[in-house]
């Protein structure tokens, strides 16, 4: 038989308080009380976040469903009598000989070309940053760095008048070049390989016999793979949302993305009684243009969770 003695029994902590709750609940100024009252508040905050943002799409998606009466007519976030986004969109593709579509497909050119290449070459590179040591490499990325801070429009003037010089203003390749480079993407892919390749595995692999081409390709590659897609999304949704370029460096209406070309019939319709009121086929056309973006995010979300899970376990 256990015998406790007096000083046990007092130096053990009681399951309960006078109030009836648990002891670890009722803390004081700071305990566990409070702390629900912080977790209510911050999922309130996240719920105000999440209607701010989600509110100029479904202003979108209402105002793709009417005609170019209703969209002055009726309220702007509710739908009116007439649903008349099929007829809409009818009308898009038709329009001046269907050039939306050319459009669409000019910015599906734009986006993947410089955005894959984007992706490519920060991988490369912040791979390169990452793992290996030469000279003048904290320069180096010093000065990409500090690149990031540089506004993309400042650099449009100075682009188009590089361009020019090469002949190739008005052409797609006025797009896609610039948009090959991404020192954000090259930042990122710094940060993420360092700790997401361990340089043990790294040096396994050459004891081995393998390459630093073979290393890369069959190691390091697959646990990027996070860091991997998050840079191609956002180097895609960067040029897909491109306006200021295309508009400076492009004057061939069949090479406009569908930004810039939506935005010419914006400027037609704003024209007054001179240009042609197209209101409707401007709203569906930007609907249909977000929907791609959305689309890629939610099929490539797993692997951001991936890549969560990867870093919780580190």
């Amino acid at each position: 038989m256990t015998i406790f003695s007096q000083r046990d029994v007092d130096l053990a902590e009681p399951l309960t308080t006078s109030t009836g709750l648990p002891s670890h609940v009722e803390r004081g100024p700071r305990g566990g009380r409070r702390s629900g009252g912080r977790r209510i508040g911050s999922h309130v905050f996240l719920v105000i976040l999440a209607i701010y943002f989600v509110i100029p799409i479904w202003w979108l998606f209402v105002a793709a469903t009417k005609n170019t009466a209703g969209l002055f007519s009726s309220p702007a976030f509710w739908f009116d009598g007439n649903f008349a986004f099929f007829e809409n969109v009818m009308g898009l593709f038709t329009h001046q000989g269907g050039i939306y579509w050319r459009w669409l497909g000019n910015s599906f050119l734009y986006a993947f070309a410089g955005g894959i290449g984007a992706t490519v070459l920060a991988v490369l590179a912040g791979y390169g940053f990452a793992k290996y040591s030469f000279r003048g490499r904290s320069a180096v990325f010093t000065v990409i760095l500090g690149s990031v801070m540089v506004p993309l429009t400042a650099l449009v003037i100075p682009t188009f008048m590089l361009l020019s010089q090469y002949g190739i203003i008005n052409t797609p390749w006025a797009v896609i070049l610039p948009s090959l480079l991404s020192p954000f993407g090259v930042y990122l892919m710094r940060v993420y390989a360092q700790d997401a390749v361990p340089d043990e595995i790294l040096e396994a692999s050459r004891i081995d016999g393998a390459g630093e081409i073979r290393t890369f390709f069959t190691v390091a590659l697959p646990l990027l793979r996070p860091a991997i897609v998050t840079v191609l999304l956002l180097s895609v949704v960067g040029t897909w949302n491109n306006f200021f370029l295309p508009l400076a460096v492009l004057n061939d209406e069949m090479l406009l993305p569908v930004t810039v070309g939506l935005n010419r019939w914006t400027a037609l319709s704003n024209a007054g009684a001179g240009g042609e009121q197209v209101w409707n086929l401007i709203t569906s056309g930007s609907f249909i243009s977000v929907l791609p973006l959305i689309l890629s995010f939610l099929f490539l979300q797993r692997y951001w969770q991936g890549g969560l899970s990867l870093g919780s376990i580190k």
